[in-house]
């Protein structure tokens, strides 16, 4: 599966939060589940560029 999210980016983000393994998993696969969804409205709306919007 390709990984969407930064794992550092994450941990800065979350500053003095620890963060679990299986986290970064179940984030990449939502960021997977809403760039789709996003692909799909934007094609729903007969558009190939998927904007703001979309989310």
């Amino acid at each position: 599966m390709t990984e969407y999210i930064v794992k550092s980016a994450v941990k800065d983000r979350l500053d003095d939060q620890n963060v679990a393994a299986d986290f970064y998993d179940a984030l990449d696969e939502d960021v997977a589940e809403l760039l789709d969804d996003a692909a799909r409205r934007a094609a729903d709306n007969d558009r190939k560029t998927v904007q703001a919007r979309d989310l």
